[in-house]
């Protein structure tokens, strides 16, 4: 018996002329399909055909849980927006946007254009740009954490040790209270630079690869106009305050796209 299928879409433009069209020849989708677009009521959406054995309402609830599939698919799936992206105006949809044909796919273009609309016009000539901040190892930590540093230090007795546990503990405090001040005043000044901002819940020392605490992690909807400007900014407060910066982008609008959220 041969596999149902489904429509994963990608994205939304109200300039479909201007994908070239060797784009949707090459490229290959989630499920190592081609594209195809998807038009009604003035707006055309990128999709591509995939099996609902794997990407089905079912399917995915499973595939979600497995790391190494979610990083696969969601490379594939941002691989093809920013391609597109390049080239024409574009709502970029959520990871998992699956409809069960491309008819349910004109139905949702029908009934969301005034929100794909404002999106579109939101965010042209705008692109996201993402800024993560990051604490400061304290000192106090970096020796604990260092054998050397420990078979170096005296012997202390447990007095000593409770006291000197007692102030790391408070330094520790106030640092962190210090990093927190200065990411509020990093995202009040790049904000201010910003057509639109987005603040994003802080990833764990887990996903970032680092034990710093992250104190910022933000998107940033910039002019194209003034990209350099914001690159600029990002560095002079890199210099002036006691966080480590980290800078993405350009990227598609991925936080700015709020029509694309909930449309299934």
């Amino acid at each position: 018996m041969p596999s149902q299928t489904g429509t994963w879409v990608y994205g939304v433009t109200d300039s479909p002329a201007a994908i070239r069209r060797d784009s949707l020849d090459q490229l290959t989708g989630v499920g190592g399909g081609n594209l195809h677009l998807v038009a009604a009521g003035g707006l055309t959406a990128v999709a591509e055909t995939v099996s609902l054995d794997e990407f089905g309402e079912t399917a995915l609830r499973r595939n979600l849980e497995e790391l190494s599939w979610l990083e696969a698919t969601a490379r594939a799936h941002h691989r093809v927006i920013n391609t597109l992206a390049s080239q024409v105006q574009l709502v970029p949809l959520r990871l998992a946007t699956v409809y069960r044909e491309d008819g349910n796919v004109r139905a949702m273009l029908a009934e969301h254009g005034p929100q794909l609309r404002a999106a579109l016009r939101r965010t042209a000539s705008r692109a996201e740009w993402g800024v993560k901040a990051y604490a400061d190892e304290p000192a106090a930590a970096r020796a604990e954490a260092d054998p050397a540093g420990r078979r170096k230090a005296a012997p202390e007795s447990g007095a000593a040790y409770l006291r000197r546990r007692r102030d790391e503990l408070a330094a520790s405090q106030q640092g962190r209270q210090e990093a927190l001040a200065s990411a509020q005043q990093l995202h009040a000044a790049l904000a201010r630079m910003a057509a639109d901002a987005r603040l994003h819940p802080p990833q764990s020392p887990e996903l970032t690869g680092t034990k710093s605490a992250m104190m910022l992690n933000a998107a940033y909807l910039i002019d194209d106009q003034h990209a350099a400007g914001f690159r600029e900014a990002v560095d002079d407060l890199s210099s002036r305050l006691p966080l480590r910066l980290e800078l993405t982008g350009p990227w598609p609008p991925y936080s700015f796209a709020d029509a694309g959220q909930d449309l299934q």
